[in-house]
């Protein structure tokens, strides 16, 4: 059910009701709201806890020790072991899945609450995951788009976990904001994702007359596989199908800026290990390339995909502005580092910023360091009002509803 139908609902109960039955309900509905975001988070955690025991538990007793963990989870193993046994158990591994994401949703002091969308979980295809948000800036013209692409290793993530201070900067500045949900690696992998959200990008497009939407102006922003994504669909060649019996599919995927955080400009494993000098490969690609084991990495038939999937790839003289962001500090790693320890260095920026110079392409690299006492939100949203064509205005718009 949607939001909107929810509310529908709500409201007509109320007129119903007395003041005393108003309030009663009034404060029922959060402890229900409360307990649906729990169960959802719950099967999100069995989920992930599943894939991750799959991978890690060698000796197959249903549990894992701290020998069994890769380099980066061990750092955690005395929380997750609850009962101190030296293992954890999948019950264990779980609870504390939830627990994070439970202080992941919560809103931080001071940052903007995210406002209700406009149009929730809209379907764009056929997959449950095929969903989107979508709040509309106020405007007598179309409006420019910015669509926010989550992170999460493709295996994780949602498109709640949208920044509420940019969200709220781009409103304000007369941009509509777009959040998509796509296919995780535990039912489809590459390329999948790249395609669900090029498709959300071409839904939206077939429909930006309906919502007032510019569909010459749009922009992508993510962090991590979010900043993968939104960048592929920069740099590669327009998927549009124009003779496709299908409206959407004959829209184009080609963008007009992208802004992103924590972004690996190639995803290919030998790229990854020549530029950190490391033997070490991230599990998550493992899991994005349909690999079973890192050794997987030097079979032939895998490589293919190594390079479609690296946005670094399909640059080219033309493609869209971009502003990349760090946040790891940009220090040397040693030896053989973790994939915890390289996937979101700047390094990965400096290799892309390289090669957008020569082809003429603008790339503003920005390291934590720049932002000794902010954040770069912002800049963001800066960068997005100018490459989508937006005057700033004087004084922040008053969204309404």
């Amino acid at each position: 059910m949607t939001s909107r139908t929810t509310q529908a609902l709500l409201a007509a109960v109320l007129c119903g009701m007395t003041a005393l039955g108003a309030q009663a309900a009034e404060k029922a509905r959060p402890a229900q709201t409360d307990a649906g975001r729990k169960q959802r988070l719950t099967e999100r955690a069995k989920q992930q806890s599943e894939q991750f025991f799959a991978r890690n538990d060698r000796n197959k007793d249903g549990k894992l020790s701290r020998d069994e963990l890769p380099d980066g989870a061990r750092r955690a193993f005395d929380r997750v072991d609850a009962n101190k046994d030296g293992a954890i158990t999948p019950a264990e591994d779980i609870a504390h899945r939830v627990a994070r994401f439970q202080r992941v949703g919560q809103r931080r002091p001071g940052r903007p609450a995210r406002p209700t969308p406009d149009v929730a979980d809209v379907k764009y295809g056929p997959h449950e995951r095929n969903v989107l948000d979508l709040w509309l800036a106020k405007s007598e013209k179309p409006t420019p788009l910015v669509i926010y692409y989550h992170g999460g290793g493709f295996r994780g993530g949602d498109k709640r976990t949208i920044n509420p201070g940019l969200l709220k900067g781009l409103l304000d500045g007369g941009v509509s904001v777009a959040a998509v949900n796509y296919r995780l690696t535990n039912v489809a992998p590459f390329p999948a994702q790249m395609h669900d959200c090029a498709r959300a990008l071409q839904f939206l497009r077939h429909h930006a007359k309906k919502h007032n939407l510019d569909p010459k102006r749009v922009g992508a922003t993510g962090g991590s596989a979010g900043a993968g994504i939104s960048m592929w669909l920069a740099f590669h060649d327009d998927l549009a199908d124009a003779s496709s019996k299908d409206p959407i599919a004959r829209q184009s995927t080609r963008l007009s800026a992208a802004v992103v955080y924590g972004a690996q400009s190639s995803y290919d494993p030998r790229f990854i290990k020549k530029l950190f000098n490391t033997d070490q490969v991230e599990s998550a690609l493992i899991a994005f390339f349909g690999m079973s084991k890192p050794s997987d990495v030097d079979d032939p038939k895998f490589h293919p995909l190594f390079e479609e999937a690296s946005p670094i790839n399909h640059a080219s003289a033309g493609d869209a502005p971009v502003m990349l962001f760090y946040g790891q500090r940009n220090t040397p790693l040693p030896p053989n580092s973790s994939g915890r320890q390289h996937i979101h260095h700047p390094k990965f920026g400096f290799v892309l910023k390289e090669k957008l110079d020569k082809l003429g392409v603008e790339c503003v690299l920005k390291l934590r360091k720049d932002y000794p006492r902010g954040s770069p939100v912002g800049e963001y949203v800066k960068f997005f009002l100018e490459k989508l064509g937006v005057k700033p205005k004087s004084k922040p718009a008053n969204r309404g509803k």
